[in-house]
């Protein structure tokens, strides 16, 4: 798999871990003292920064820095606004997709140099 793609596919994982870890005890552990929320989103994060730490390292051989952070971001949203809807049960809203426009233009700005 080309390293470009390989940095995806981890950083996909990772932003998956990292939105579990930073906002699914909000619902699944809202009974729960906030230091066992804590406790339970640091083991969650453990394993985000396994996928997060090879991918920023091999997306490097390939993507300036810039590139990294503006595709993480792009990534993020992605993975959020599902686990928002699905999960979370929040409702879809409009800003999402200005959000997703403002990355769109990030990206454009990263590349259009290169």
């Amino acid at each position: 798999m080309p390293a470009s793609m390989t940095f995806i596919v981890l950083l996909i994982a990772s932003n998956v871990f990292m939105t579990i870890a930073w906002y699914g005890h909000l619902r699944s552990l809202s009974s729960s003292p906030w230091y066992v929320a804590a406790l339970v989103s640091w083991g969650i994060a453990f394993f985000e920064y396994l996928l997060q730490v090879p991918a920023n390292r091999i997306g490097y051989s390939v993507f300036t820095l810039a590139q990294l952070k503006v595709a993480q971001e792009i990534i993020t949203i992605g993975v959020f606004v599902p686990f928002a809807y699905f999960y979370m049960r929040e409702e879809l809203r409009l800003d999402f997709l200005w959000a997703a426009l403002c990355l769109v233009g990030a990206a454009y700005f990263t590349v259009r140099g290169a």
